[in-house]
């Protein structure tokens, strides 16, 4: 009898026990009555009634994250590649998320791939790059409008990689290498170019400023010139002045007759022979040898003791 009574009381126990029910923060459960539901338990203590009310779901209520494994995909341009992507979820409503869907995990999993696909065969390969925003964003508002009827809330999507195939990547490293070489050659030949402008205007404005200073110095020398001559012309306004430079002009020309005459080799002169007397008698005339002027119409009075044959080698022009 003691036995019988030990059995009942620890099925009284047993049954008290698993009317008790504790959820931990952050989770909810769903509990059905008979087969239907009847309840949702949030957290803390809970009495359900045993053997009739049953806890068929429990879940967290918190932000929960889904890897989607890498899958094949065609983009645009028909070149394979591979992706993959992780999805940030979590339920806002248990009893949608229990009755209206078998397999949350699975459902979902399934629609990232689907979409995932067909935002990338929208796109080329060289796009499906520089375009992951845009592609997160477009697989975020599909999955959100698709799982709401689950009670399910999408907070963010990432695709976290994707990978052509290797002949695809060779393909890509090639033509990068090709298009460095290229940039390389324009900068090249750009610089030359540059090189060779730079070069031009510094010799075109070398050449400026040469013929400046050409033009500046012919300017100088024109100006000292004429102001030689200025000084000269009223110089010989003197008739002294006049003689001594006819002096000064008729022994510069013995002496370049001397320096010639003194030469081995022979030089013939070509002079107009009236020309001569007038000149040596002016020479002696300036040099102090009245007796030995000439005349004013050039007749010789006294003509000069000097053998210039000796020296010079005269010879009037032949017709």
């Amino acid at each position: 009898m003691e036995f019988f009574l030990v059995v009942i009381g620890g099925l009284i126990l047993a049954t008290i026990v698993a009317g008790v029910k504790i959820i931990n923060q952050g989770d909810e459960a769903l509990v059905e009555r008979l087969g239907r539901f009847h309840a949702k338990l949030t957290p803390g203590l809970h009495i359900i009634i045993p053997y009739i009310d049953n806890i068929v779901f429990k879940e967290t209520i918190r932000e929960q994250v889904l890897d989607i494994q890498p899958q094949q995909c065609i983009t645009k341009d028909n070149v394979a590649l591979e992706a993959d992507a992780v999805i940030y979820w979590r339920i806002v409503d248990m009893r949608r998320a229990y009755y209206a869907v078998a397999n949350i995990r699975q459902a979902m999993s399934n629609l990232v791939l689907t979409a995932l696909r067909a935002e990338i065969g929208k796109l080329e390969l060289d796009q499906t790059f520089a375009s992951r925003a845009e592609i997160n964003q477009a697989l975020l508002e599909q999955l959100d409008e698709a799982t709401d009827p689950w009670g399910i809330k999408v907070t963010r999507v990432e695709v976290r990689n994707i990978a052509p195939s290797r002949t695809v990547l060779d393909s890509m490293e090639q033509q990068m290498a090709a298009e460095r070489r290229k940039r390389a050659v324009i900068l090249n030949s750009e610089g030359d170019r540059q090189s060779q402008i730079n070069s031009a205007e510094g010799e075109a404005q070398a050449r400026v400023t040469r013929a400046d200073a050409a033009r500046k110095e012919q300017v100088l020398q024109a100006q000292g010139t004429a102001q030689a001559l200025k000084i000269l012309a009223e110089t010989l306004q003197d008739p002294k002045a006049r003689e001594a430079l006819q002096y000064y002009l008729a022994q510069n020309y013995l002496e370049v007759a001397d320096r010639v005459g003194a030469s081995p080799s022979s030089k013939v002169f070509f002079l107009d022979p009236g020309s001569i007397p007038a000149a040596l008698g002016s020479l002696l005339a300036l040099s102090g040898n009245p007796a030995e002027a000439t005349k004013p119409n050039g007749t010789p009075l006294n003509p000069p003791a000097v053998n210039l044959r000796e020296r010079v080698k005269f010879e009037s022009p032949r017709e």
